[in-house]
């Protein structure tokens, strides 16, 4: 029977402000992260109400069913990877939050993984400078706050492709996660590692079981759906009968709490299924760096650089992000800006450049559809992408005029 890798992001951006914008040219340069960012607003609001309803109860269920299990040969194991923006939070909100999940990682049977720092869209820049800073930024954050190294790396909304799989390998990193795209696959199944071209790399990649994930992370309540309710038995049951070395299931670790209610059942739900999928017999869990030592790849995946795979919307692609023109004129913006906010060297209009970085700012944008749409829509602080369009535009504009002013360009 296969492994069980079973992986959870944890992330929170700064939000921007709504509209109604006023000029900060008599304000310091400190000043522009209150001003730009609803910290005090939406962002404290929204970290309280989800440490209150899915960190603190997911992490104390995690750390019990881990103690469950300290004595028996089989151990229950969890892959994290936390963003820096997260982290922020965490030190700035509630701190205790941030202690639930060191006590987490001191059971030793918790990985953390390596990200971008700020959660950021820099792994598509051409120049892959900001990328590989942001994720050394990131890989010591993690070192300083849970004095351990990351070894497998998992990027912004796990997107991929052959240049970003070069670069990670060349920061040391043994292994890489990714959504199990069928366009990428093929008839080829996610249960096994790849590898990208042998001219690109030999980093192994893990993919992503999206049907099974998603059964979880978006089915788990849906009513319509002909397997509800979905049990913890039921879940293991499917598991055991898959063939391949390792199920990788990734979600958001909002998907006990938030996204799922708990009286959906979730809570139930997660407490049961160590104990389920381990008393199949054969089943075990394991963590993203051990599964990369233990199995070999199976195959190669060539993603080419303009085609990049993620795990956001039915397209799994970059359009979450790149799919219209209000996304790709502030992508641009945003890149162009990159020269002359470094030139400035002033490290608070640097960080501010980098928080708008952040993917969840040009996901508010997305003007999709149906049901991705809908969940685009969800996560948005405002109230439609043209609003965010707004913001992000008055926030930019007054941006660049700071940056201009001190490179005189």
């Amino acid at each position: 029977m296969p492994s069980v890798c079973l992986y959870f992001k944890v992330h929170q951006p700064w939000r921007l402000k709504s509209h109604g914008f006023t000029d900060t040219s008599g304000r310091d340069h400190h000043e522009l992260h209150d001003h730009y960012f609803d910290r005090e607003g939406k962002d404290k609001e929204i970290f309280h109400r989800v440490a209150r309803k899915c960190y603190y109860p997911a992490n104390d269920i995690i750390k019990e069913a881990m103690e469950d299990f300290e004595d028996r040969d089989d151990d229950f194991k969890v892959t994290f990877s936390l963003t820096g923006t997260f982290i922020e939070q965490c030190k700035k909100f509630d701190p205790g939050v941030l202690e639930s999940f060191r006590d987490l990682v001191d059971t030793g049977n918790v990985e953390i993984l390596g990200e971008t720092y700020h959660h950021s869209l820099a792994s598509l820049f051409e120049d892959v400078g900001e990328f590989e800073n942001q994720v050394k930024m990131h890989r010591d954050l993690i070192k300083e706050v849970f004095g351990v190294e990351t070894e497998v790396f998992s990027n912004t909304e796990a997107l991929y492709n052959n240049r970003i799989a070069r670069v990670v390998e060349d920061l040391g990193f043994k292994g890489i996660i990714t959504e199990g795209a069928d366009r990428m696959l093929g008839w080829r199944s996610p249960n096994y590692l790849y590898r990208p071209p042998q001219d690109v790399a030999s980093i192994p990649v893990i993919t992503k079981n999206y049907g099974l994930s998603d059964d979880i992370a978006f089915r788990f309540s849906a009513r319509w759906w002909d397997k509800w309710p979905l049990t913890a038995d039921k879940f293991a049951g499917w598991l055991s009968s898959i063939d391949g070395d390792v199920i990788n299931l990734s979600m958001d670790y909002e998907t006990f709490g938030e996204h799922h209610w708990a009286d959906s059942g979730i809570f139930s739900f997660l407490r049961s299924l160590p104990g389920e999928v381990i008393g199949q017999g054969g089943l075990e869990f394991k963590n993203a760096s051990e599964v990369v030592d233990e199995y070999e790849p199976m195959g190669e995946i060539d993603v080419f650089e303009y085609d990049s795979v993620s795990w956001a919307d039915m397209e799994r692609d970059d359009s979450a992000w790149l799919g219209n023109w209000m996304q790709q004129f502030l992508f641009d913006e945003l890149k162009s800006l990159e020269k002359y906010v470094k030139k400035t060297e002033n490290e608070h209009l640097i960080e501010v450049w980098r928080r708008l970085l952040t993917s969840d700012h040009l996901y508010y944008l997305c003007d999709k559809g149906m049901g991705d749409g809908d969940v685009h829509s969800y996560f948005s602080a405002f109230d439609s992408h043209y609003e965010a369009f707004r913001s992000f535009l008055e926030v930019l504009r007054d941006f660049k005029q700071r940056v201009r002013s001190e490179v005189g360009e």
